[in-house]
């Protein structure tokens, strides 16, 4: 609910919007401006205004990739670049954590600079800080990358025993993602081969790429062993799965 300043009409029906406070709605991502009833009647796809996104960590991967409309986040874009041009061949790669200061650094120059941050070698000397900002980049969302939605999905692929039956619950699962999570999930673990292991991937992106919706912290607790088997399944299989 949104408080206007001065008259404003409905950009749905078109009529006045009465009131001295709270006359209406108004979209975070594109800044349509709708009476409430209204609201209801306006599809849910519209196309983020970029002035209304302020900035890039911590905004919605969607309503970002929609608002500079690409297929991923150019973060994710940019910092796998980066690391397949100068981080395969570093001992740790992604476990290694870079200076944490740096790595804000980064988050800033993306916030305010988007594509034209600078996250060159000249800049960033250590690969790991521009891992870390990645890594960052995915914990950072309201929506993680393997949505709340379709997390149960995921867990229960992790828990069946049998290999067929566990790819095919696990292709079901990746079509429960919004197109543009799936496509960023596919990227991001299809990176070159590095000198970590599938299994020591799974162990590091697990816990970055998916959060149970469960408040529970013993539930939640229990679940990074099968988070874990996930990334590992999706990395092993990447050519069958996506």
């Amino acid at each position: 609910v949104h408080t206007f300043r001065g008259p404003h009409w409905c950009e749905y029906c078109a009529n006045f919007m009465w009131g001295l406070i709270a006359q209406g709605v108004r979209c975070a991502d594109c800044g349509l401006n709708v009476h409430k009833q209204c609201s209801k009647m306006v599809p849910n796809d519209c196309k983020p205004d970029l002035k209304h996104v302020k900035k890039v960590y911590s905004c919605d991967l969607t309503t970002l990739v929609k608002a500079h409309i690409t297929k991923r986040p150019m973060v994710v874009d940019m910092c796998i670049r980066e690391i397949e041009s100068r981080g395969l061949n570093s001992e740790g790669l992604y476990r290694v954590s870079g200076f944490s200061d740096l790595i804000e650094d980064v988050k800033m120059a993306f916030d305010r600079d988007g594509e034209k941050a600078d996250i060159s070698v000249n800049m960033y000397e250590d690969i790991n800080i521009i891992t870390g900002a990645l890594k960052l980049y995915f914990r950072d969302l309201p929506i993680p990358l393997i949505t709340y939605d379709a997390y149960p999905k995921f867990i229960e692929s992790a828990k069946i025993m049998d290999p067929d039956e566990q790819l095919e619950t696990l292709h079901e699962a990746l079509k429960l993602l919004p197109p543009a999570h799936c496509e960023t999930l596919r990227v991001t673990l299809h990176e070159k081969e590095n000198l970590m292991n599938a299994e020591n991937l799974g162990i590091v992106f697990g816990p970055t790429l998916m959060r149970s919706p469960e408040l529970d912290a013993m539930a939640a607790l229990n679940d990074i062993r099968y988070q874990r088997l996930v990334v590992e399944l999706l990395i092993k299989n990447e050519d069958i799965l996506f």
